[in-house]
């Protein structure tokens, strides 16, 4: 019998009966007792005695659960070419350049987190900058979204993309001037390039999700919910026969695979403790920053709406849209396919998770929603949009009526919100819309969608509680009044995300049957000012009644 007494402690239980006590009891990585230091001490004395944590006065939360991240491809990228935060063409030369001349003969230099909206001038590059310091190495780099892949010419050439080469469904090959592609790939058309690099191999996915892992038991995090494919799948089932995955998986299905997987009998919640079958994630739409989220009315042709801050809304960079015109962006599935594919999911026993970033995408998948709930609803289906990042205001108080889940990135709205007053203009009033769906009656999840940006969750409850960035600005928050309480913002990482699963019994909570997963904080966050929250780190993080990580 395994027994740890969590002590002297200001523990958040999420429980609205009782929502802080000063200590627990784990027996054998479950919540036994929670209540008094006193009594605790007496029942595991009882017991024969615990393993102890004493808080010392710190605060505990439930563990957080990150509700989109792509669990090995964050590991993964540990270990390639980082271009986040890159300020210009030429850092990003450099990097590669030096990558490069590592490279082995048949190695692909490969990178993520570039992100042109950083750079001078804000354009779109193209393959003759990688060429100049990598004319023989195939090159491809993935935006920070994961909607385009940037290319030198010998990848262009590896993949046999030439200017005959057709767009394909859902997706395009950019092109210069003159026809030629230009490196840039968007959307589905990122497949192409797909095909030909070379695969992941299962010692090195589960090497990725091993260091992945790691990383976030040092963020406090105990859950996930990822939407990846095959190879990341195989990974944790790998670890979880070692007995070496120390969170609770929920796995994403893929969209390609969902006819193979009603065969095979998987439905939602399928699985155990630590690893389990999730819902069918289906991609809709592109993004905003690569101008592909498929819209109501074009993206702004040239600037759009300043800054909105509520204490500053000053200047605003004016500069052409990428895409001149009347660009929609992309709907990357037919209207009348996502429905079919929603409810033969449904019919099959499997929930759905939609991308959805575009005022357009968010209604084509409530319109979806809505004309299959007869399937999914009897079921008890968690159906769920992930973004969610704009939303027409006639369509905001849907998710609660269909009781559609929320999965949302709080960090997403402070590190887009130029690129929303830029592209989106006054939309951006609508989006990232935390407080108005909250009172609305919907469920949040929160999440991270690292590796697009950090997995900690405490710059996330930063952002969602002062919708500042960690400079500070602007000031009085950008569009303040979708801000959300420190406590509504951790049910969004706890409770909100174990309801998103359906594991809303046995987790995201701290009371007596559910799972004892926890994290303890350096700091008081919830009691604390919220401009303080950033100065926090995770002292501890317990997952099955076991300390994984102490600071």
């Amino acid at each position: 019998m395994r027994v740890l007494a969590v002590l002297n402690g200001r523990i958040s239980t999420m429980d609205r009966a009782r929502p802080e006590v000063e200590a627990l009891l784990a027996v054998d990585g479950r919540v036994e007792v929670v209540g008094a230091t006193g009594e605790v001490r007496d029942v595991a004395a009882r017991l024969g005695g615990a393993e102890t944590l004493d808080l010392r006065g710190r605060r505990a939360v439930p563990g957080f659960t990150d509700s989109h991240i792509h669990f090995v491809n964050y590991g993964l990228n540990l270990e390639r070419v980082d271009l986040t935060g890159v300020t210009s063409l030429e850092m990003v030369a450099e990097r590669v350049g030096a990558a490069a001349r590592e490279a082995g003969e048949g190695e692909w230099v490969r990178g993520w987190g570039w992100d042109h909206s950083l750079w001078p001038g804000q354009r779109f590059p193209d393959r003759q900058v990688l060429d100049a310091v990598a004319p023989r190495v195939p090159v491809a780099l993935r935006r920070k979204d994961g909607h385009m892949t940037w290319l030198n010419t010998a990848a262009l050439t590896a993949a046999g993309i030439t200017r005959d080469t057709s767009d394909l469904p859902g997706g395009r090959i950019g092109r210069d001037a003159h026809g030629e592609p230009d490196g840039l790939l968007f959307e589905h058309a990122q497949e192409l390039i797909q095909r030909v690099m070379p695969e992941v191999s299962a010692e090195l996915a589960e090497r990725a999700a091993r260091r992945a892992q790691s990383e976030l038991h040092r963020f406090g995090v105990t859950g996930i919910h990822a939407p990846e494919g095959a190879f990341a799948f195989r990974a944790l089932q790998a670890l979880d026969r070692r007995a070496e995955l120390a969170l609770r998986a929920t796995m994403m299905l893929t969209y390609d695979g969902l006819d193979e997987a009603i065969e095979t009998g998987l439905t939602s919640g399928f699985g155990g403790q630590f690893l389990r079958v999730g819902p069918v994630k289906l991609l809709v739409d592109g993004s905003l920053g690569s101008e592909t989220a498929a819209m109501l009315a074009p993206f702004e042709r040239s600037g759009g709406a300043k800054p909105h801050g509520g204490d500053e809304a000053d200047g605003g960079v004016r500069v052409r849209s990428q895409h001149a015109g009347d660009n929609l962006g992309i709907l990357t599935m037919p209207e009348d396919e996502i429905e079919r594919a929603v409810r033969h999911a449904a019919q099959g026993g499997l929930a759905c998770a939609i991308h959805a970033i575009g005022d357009r995408a968010n209604r084509v998948v409530l319109d979806a929603f809505e004309r299959t709930r007869d399937v999914w609803e009897p079921r008890g289906l968690r159906q769920r949009i992930e973004h969610v990042q704009v939303l027409h205001p006639d369509d905001l108080p849907r998710l609660a009526e269909l009781g559609v889940i929320a999965s949302m990135q709080p960090i997403h709205a402070t590190q887009d919100m130029e690129l929303v007053d830029r592209l989106w203009g006054k939309r951006g009033r609508n989006a990232y819309a935390f407080r108005s769906l909250l009172d609305s009656g919907a469920t949040l999840a929160f999440g991270s969608d690292a590796p697009v940006e950090t997995p900690d969750p405490l710059a996330g409850l930063y952002a969602a509680v002062t919708r500042r960035r960690a400079d500070g600005k602007p000031p009085g928050g950008w569009y303040p009044e979708e801000r959300l309480t420190v406590e509504e913002t951790l049910r969004a990482y706890t409770a909100g995300a174990a309801l998103a699963a359906g594991l809303e019994s046995v987790c995201g909570r701290l009371v007596p049957g559910c799972w004892a997963d926890l994290t303890v904080l350096t700091a008081d966050v919830v009691a604390a000012p919220p401009e303080t929250i950033l100065e926090a780190r995770v002292a501890h993080t317990v997952v099955d009644g076991r300390i994984v990580y102490s600071a």
